[in-house]
Parts: C-alpha cells; structure tokens; sequence
C-alpha cells in the first residue's frame, strides 16, 4: 500500500504502545534510500533465522526478479517494434527445506549470473550459526569453486551437471559427484529436488508481499525488498512457534 495509507497503521501502533513516535510517511522513504540502511536489513534477517538453528540442516539456493516501476525500452529487429519492458533486480536467496526460513539474501542487477554468489550466501549461513548438512542448487551454480565451498562447510553439494560435462576433466571432487550424479541418479535426485522449497520461499514472499517494488531509486529497491524478506522470515517464525513448538528466544537479546 501507499505510505499515505500506511499512516493509519502507524497511528494504531502508537496508540497501543509499539513505537514511542509517529514519524511522517515521508520519513519512510527517506529511510528507504539510505544505503546505510542496507547492511542492518541483512543483519535482521540473519537474526530473525536464529530460532530455526537447531531445525534447519538442509538448505536450497536460488534467484528471482522482483519488477519495478521503471520501464526500458527494447526493440524488436526483426517486426520494428518499440517495446517497453518493467526492469528488475534479482534477489539471491538460501533458505531452509523445511520451513522455507531464510538464511542469507544477495540483491543484484538483473543480468548478473547466479554461480558468483553461492559463496556469500553460504558464509551468511554459517555466520549465523546453522549446521549445514545438504545444500542443493540448480545447473547454474555448477563450479570447481562452489561444490569446494559446500564442502568447506561441512555439507555435500547436490548440484547437477550440465549435459557437456565427461567427468574426465576437474578435481576430485568434482569427478567423485559426477559419477555419483551418473551412477546413482534417482538416489541424487531424491536429494537434489528439496531445491524445490527454495520456489515455494520465493512464491510466499511474493503472495504476500507483492513481486513488484514501488521504490524508485535502485538502493531504496534493494531495501524494500530486504524488508519483504525480513516479513517474511518474522511470519515463518511465527508459524513455527504454533506448528514446531519453538520459543523465538534470539541470540544477541538472549545475551
């Protein structure tokens, strides 16, 4: 909705005690466009995971475009014809199978590759302290560096090949998890399509959240869609309290 609208929200949560001031709407978007404010975004998802810690072992890694309200403009050769396109930006992600939490996110342009970014997401994880014991991605990540990176952090990669892959050629590992994705495929896949959860995360955030960003300018886009990440895990917590029994009891305010 609209800052405007939004303010009777506001208006409510003061009067019931959960903020001790009304700030304007405008304060919203100046806020937004702060890229100071990026870095405590990430912060605050990698903790609102925390409780999950203990659950969590299992992880699925991925992208998605979130449009936004600017257009570019692109042109068909072959008919002559001016299009106008909504541009986007990917959100790179990596959540638990089993509650769909999220435990790193990356924001990018949209045309950047996915493989680069598996690192970072991976050390966002165990930066919070989960114990990873399967991550699974798709051909897009496929690399020497990315299945010695899930293995650095004590997990087993399932990643499958591309087509134009012998095997013949790359480290050991590599050669070990092509002939154990060529000799036992239907064992690889039964783990290697838990990646699935991963496109359930990405349909929740946008079912509830909205897939389209109305912030204008690229570092308020990225923050806003960090705060529907950050949404989403503080529903995904909610839900598990009822459903796992969990106490959402977060590390640093425990300390």
């Amino acid at each position: 909705m609209s800052a405007r609208r939004f303010a009777s929200d506001m208006r409510d949560a003061l009067a019931k005690g959960y903020v001790s001031k009304l700030p304007s709407f405008n304060s919203i978007f100046d806020y937004l466009q702060m890229e100071s404010l990026t870095p405590y975004l990430k912060y605050l998802i990698t903790e609102s995971a925390l409780p999950l810690k203990s659950i969590e072992t299992d992880f699925a890694v991925d992208s998605s475009g979130f449009s936004t309200t600017r257009f570019v403009r692109w042109f068909d050769v072959k008919y002559g014809n001016n299009e106008d396109w909504h541009e986007w930006i990917k959100m790179h992600l990596v959540c638990g199978v089993r509650t769909h939490i999220v435990t790193g996110v990356e924001l990018t342009s949209a045309r950047t590759h996915d493989a680069p970014y598996l690192k970072p997401l991976l050390a966002q994880t165990a930066q919070a302290g989960f114990k990873m014991q399967e991550v699974s991605a798709d051909k897009g990540y496929i690399s020497y560096d990315n299945l010695q990176a899930v293995v650095d952090h004590g997990a087993t990669p399932y990643m499958p090949f591309k087509t134009n892959v012998t095997g013949k050629r790359g480290t050991e590992l590599w050669k070990r998890m092509f002939h154990y994705y060529s000799f036992k495929r239907e064992e690889f896949l039964t783990h290697y399509h838990k990646r699935s959860n991963v496109e359930t995360t990405f349909s929740m955030i946008k079912a509830k959240f909205g897939e389209r960003l109305r912030s204008k300018t690229e570092t308020a886009q990225i923050n806003e869609a960090l705060c529907k990440v950050l949404c989403h895990n503080l529903c995904v917590i909610i839900q598990s309290v009822y459903e796992l029994g969990i106490a959402p009891e977060f590390t640093s305010e425990a300390a």
